[in-house]
């Protein structure tokens, strides 16, 4: 086991800068791979595109509560308390790619970028290790799903990689404004996705929003190529009905076609997608049906803060709080279908 400098951890929580060692003398010739290359609120780490796991030792000689996100704006650790003089550890996996948000976006930073925030953040030591045996969950998703470049804007799959231990790791590749027809004719989205599925990864698929004007035999169609296209990698797909558009009657319920979904052309987008799990067996996340319960118990005032109504007048997109309530959700659902193992998720 590594020993810790402590002189290291008190510049560190102070918030000196620390100098990072000559490459070559850090790490027989490669990148230096630890606390060398963090300051007191970020890390930076020069590696190429892959899968990492992430050991930290967070605490100091006060009490402490420590998160790190990173890359586009991920959440990666949630807030993680340490008694006074205590040391913590926690791993987690995380996927580092080009470009490193929305996959049609910007290509962002070069190598793995974290941000160290909580209430009282301390962290003591950090080791970044390429992962050997991580299982990808790959998202393909529109704006409700993504990697959003910039706040308040926040995607529930940029909230979902904090409940993840070591082992799995978020692939998002959910982008704005997709459809079912964009996504798969854009080689930027399920041409890129496609060829990086390995047996045993879940492909989770969200695309609804903006199938405006899609007709119902080509979104089922489109839904069945998708399916067919991971389970042809040895990949399980994973089909989730959309969240719910806060929009509400008169009466205080979302029982309406804007809400849950129902294009111009009269296409009920949930109804399809259960449809289709249940002709091919493909496992169901019905995050309509959960969101549209969650938004409906908040009430007309209280849902608010989950959307960003309060910023935007927008009742599509979430707020971050909105996007962790439902990345919870998500995980719950994973759990509840044996998709994930217990020991692999963190919970509560």
């Amino acid at each position: 086991m590594r020993r810790f400098n402590p002189v290291v951890v008190a510049a560190v929580t102070l918030g000196s800068v620390l100098t990072a060692a000559p490459a070559a003398q850090a790490h027989r010739g490669g990148p230096a791979l630890g606390i060398e290359n963090c300051t007191a609120t970020a890390c930076h780490f020069d590696v190429p595109p892959g899968t990492y796991d992430v050991k930290v030792l967070l605490g100091g000689e006060e009490a402490s509560r420590t998160s790190l996100g990173g890359e586009t704006r991920r959440a990666l650790l949630p807030e993680t308390a340490a008694p006074a003089g205590e040391r913590v550890a926690r791993s987690f996996t995380v996927n580092v790619r080009t470009p490193e948000g929305e996959p049609t976006g910007a290509d962002g930073t070069p190598g793995l970028d974290l941000v160290v925030g909580g209430a009282a953040p301390a962290l003591a030591d950090i080791r970044v290790t390429p992962a050997r045996h991580a299982r990808q969950i790959f998202l393909v998703g529109d704006s409700t799903v993504c990697d959003q470049p910039g706040d308040p804007y926040t995607g529930w799959g940029q909230q979902l990689p904090q409940y993840l231990r070591k082992g799995l790791s978020v692939a998002n590749y959910a982008d704005s404004g997709e459809s079912t027809v964009t996504y798969l004719g854009n080689p930027q989205l399920w041409a890129t996705v496609r060829p990086q599925i390995r047996p045993g990864d879940l492909v989770l698929v969200q695309l609804a929003h903006n199938d405006k004007t899609t007709d119902e035999a080509t979104y089922r169609a489109n839904l069945e190529t998708l399916v067919a296209g991971v389970r042809a990698k040895g990949g399980e797909p994973v089909l989730v009905t959309p969240i719910v558009r806060r929009w509400f009657n008169s009466d205080g319920t979302l029982n309406n076609g804007t809400a849950l979904l129902v294009n111009g052309l009269g296409v009920d987008h949930p109804a399809v997608i259960r449809s289709v799990a249940a002709d091919h067996d493909v496992p169901l996340i019905d995050l309509t049906a959960r969101t549209k319960e969650i938004v409906e118990r908040l009430g007309v005032e209280g849902s608010k803060s989950l959307y960003l109504y309060n910023e935007k007048r927008d009742n599509t997109h979430t707020s971050a709080h909105g996007a962790t309530v439902y990345a919870e959700v998500v995980r719950d659902e994973l759990l509840a279908r044996h998709l994930v193992p217990e020991g692999q998720v963190r919970v509560g």
